[in-house]
């Protein structure tokens, strides 16, 4: 950690400020259940398929290299009576694809959702072209969706004799509404005599609030928790509108959710996410290090009028050496909230990687109260 003896006094001085700026108490963040849970048996299921996009300007698979894409292009040709076995293929306006899709919870069949388009082989652009009709399967192999239709795509590639721009990514692209729902996937919802409800962040504090909100504006003991992840409903026979009015009301319920103390730092990128909630304790600071610093300076020397010397270069050497002996220990009180703390740190023109240094010096002291979490 090498900081400037300038920036320990300017730190040490922003934290006896920000103790008097600790506020006691903190406005509580409510939010809906409806944001906090997901209700067991409501959710989206993931489709994808294999097919082939047509009519590229010669930007498709090259298909020497891409033998796949020439076997399903022949298996397409022979089930319209063209038979290409044997022959040699050389167009490139052909491209093999993966399509997927996510089938929402209680799509009714014929209804239309989105696809995404993304090429298989060496296909240098999708632009253009066209999706012919390819099968959608789900997790348990069974077909649940047909795709087709032009392909869009959100970048570009153009190229010369000497030079190439890309822009985007123009091998993966969307259909938007290009696939036909062609099987439900059975749901009862309102034959359910109890629900769960799957916490997004599990967390015990914000699983008991959920359930003492909810029996609270119900006025019934119907939701109990059950660990930190999972509330369960038990659905009074003689609610109103059954399963779907319950959920309806449900979600609308305001909860003040909990959060751990913890700090995530992501080091390749030098970013910093904290919860409001991580506090310091009392812990003395001092940092001294030494710095030698040395400047090379090129002088000209010129030879006299009318001399036979020659004009000559040189440096002059510039040492100066800072070994710290005038920095002093900081004391720094417990309370300090680190929002505050890098808050100020960045104020005075501290970087993120100084700021990730101190951070995770304090918790080497055992003075943050708080998990450090580094990804990256």
């Amino acid at each position: 950690m090498l900081l400037s003896r300038a920036l320990i006094v300017r730190f040490a001085a922003f934290l006896s400020l920000a103790l008097l700026a600790v506020s006691p108490q903190q406005a509580a963040a409510y939010s809906r259940v409806k944001d906090l849970v997901d209700v067991d048996g409501i959710r989206d299921n993931m489709l994808v398929g294999y097919g082939l996009v047509v009519g590229l300007n010669g930007s498709g698979d090259s298909l020497k290299n891409a033998p796949f894409t020439q076997q399903t292009l022949q298996t397409m040709l022979e089930r319209m009576g063209v038979n290409t076995r044997g022959q040699t293929m050389q167009t490139k306006n052909t491209a093999a694809v993966m399509v997927t899709a996510n089938l929402p919870a209680f799509a009714a069949q014929g209804t239309h959702i989105d696809v995404s388009v993304s090429a298989l082989g060496d296909a240098k652009s999708l632009q253009g072209g066209t999706l012919l009709v390819t099968t959608l399967f789900g997790a348990d192999g069974q077909i649940y969706a047909l795709g087709q239709g032009p392909v869009a795509i959100g970048g570009f590639t153009a190229s010369g004799d000497a030079a190439s721009v890309t822009r985007g990514v123009p091998t993966a692209g969307r259909i938007s509404n290009g696939a036909i729902v062609e099987r439900e996937i059975p749901f009862q919802l309102a034959a359910e005599t109890s629900l769960k409800l799957s916490l997004h962040n599990p967390d015990l504090t914000t699983a008991t609030r959920i359930a003492s909100a909810v029996n609270a504006y119900l006025g019934t003991n119907i939701a109990e928790v059950s660990d930190p992840s999972t509330v369960h409903l038990a659905v009074p026979a003689s609610y109103p509108h059954g399963v779907v009015g319950l959920l309806t009301d449900v979600e609308q319920v305001k909860v003040d959710p909990d959060q751990p103390a913890k700090v995530v730092i992501d080091e390749q990128s030098g970013v910093i996410v904290m919860g409001s909630d991580v506090r310091i304790s009392t812990i003395a600071i001092a940092q001294g290090n030494l710095t030698i610093k040395v400047t090379e300076t090129p002088e000209i020397s010129q030879p006299g009028p009318f001399s036979k010397g020659e004009t000559a270069t040189q440096n002059r050497t510039n040492i100066q050496i800072d070994d710290s002996k005038g920095n002093k220990m900081a004391v720094l009180k417990s309370g300090v909230s680190l929002q505050n703390l890098v808050d100020g740190l960045n104020a005075l023109g501290v970087g993120p990687r100084d700021i990730i240094s101190i951070l995770q010096a304090i918790k080497a002291a055992g003075a943050l109260q708080a998990d450090i979490q580094v990804i990256g």
